[in-house]
């Protein structure tokens, strides 16, 4: 349900697929502009504006921002979008690497995609069941360890999602991030929250704000619910997922740049909280 809901959100605009690991979107059309989001590996976006080798695109969490062409492939009319039917995989490590055969050692990895990248497969091979071969979004084709992928992509119960969670903590923090390359904030628990099955917005303002979260008093909170920080108090920064006992997980700069887990008591934090949201 939450793919097909992000593909509708594309459907109306001529469609590009990302070629890089991870490839910035940018607040306007120079690389000195500010990073406004990022899309993985094998996204579709909407190409809703294009101007000297830039196109300004729409990624399937109707956020827009400005990417060099030389980030994403055209995809010609009439075209499936990337990784949208047939057999797909999508990546379950931190990182996976893709290699020219089916094996390590001879040549190093043709790409290295982060977690979450939807792969297409294009072979299963019963006499090697440690690879599976995948379509490259330029029509290549490269090979993946099984490990590193899974089929079954259906929504997480909260204790599953607090879990996985913790299995990101040391990673860097990432101004506009939304991989395990470096996330933000905002994108560290927009990822959580897809892993749930549910689509939010992807800044931690409009996120505090969504129509799906329901308000949660401090002294009622429960794990999985978001937390929400400030100052002044009107103005979300900094968003984070409450673990319980007082602790929460998020992408921060205080202190040490990365995925870590604080306590909600302490005082730099206490000061800062705003408000707090549950799913409805």
């Amino acid at each position: 349900m939450l793919f097909v809901l992000a593909m509708a959100l594309l459907a109306a605009n001529p469609l590009a697929v990302v070629r890089k690991p991870a490839a910035n979107m940018y607040s306007a059309a120079t690389e000195q502009a500010d990073v406004v989001s990022q899309a993985i590996y094998g996204s579709n976006v909407a190409l809703l504006e294009e101007k000297r080798g830039w196109a300004r695109v729409r990624t399937a969490d109707d956020y827009a921002g400005w990417m060099p062409e030389t980030s994403f492939q055209r995809l010609p009319a009439g075209q499936e979008p990337y990784a949208t039917e047939g057999r797909v995989a999508q990546v379950q490590a931190l990182f996976a690497n893709l290699y020219q055969e089916p094996d390590v050692t001879p040549h190093q990895p043709v790409l290295t995609v982060p977690f979450e990248t939807r792969l297409l497969i294009l072979a299963e091979p019963k006499d090697n069941q440690r690879w599976l071969e995948v379509r490259l979004v330029d029509g290549g084709a490269a090979w993946v360890q099984r490990g590193d992928v899974t089929f079954e992509t259906a929504a997480m119960p909260v204790p599953a999602v607090i879990t996985l969670s913790k299995r990101f903590l040391g990673l860097p923090y990432l101004w506009g991030g939304t991989s395990t390359f470096g996330f933000d904030c905002s994108g560290f628990v927009q990822m959580l929250c897809r892993r749930r099955g549910i689509l939010i917005p992807r800044d931690a303002q409009p996120q505090a704000g969504w129509s799906g979260f329901a308000p949660v008093e401090r002294k009622d909170l429960q794990p999985g619910d978001l937390l929400y920080f400030g100052q002044p108090a009107g103005k979300i920064t900094h968003a984070g997922m409450y673990l319980g006992d007082n602790q929460f997980i998020s992408a921060t700069t205080h202190n040490q740049p990365a995925v870590r887990i604080d306590r909600l008591d302490d005082p730099y934090w206490s000061q800062l909280f705003v408000a707090a949201r549950r799913l409805k």
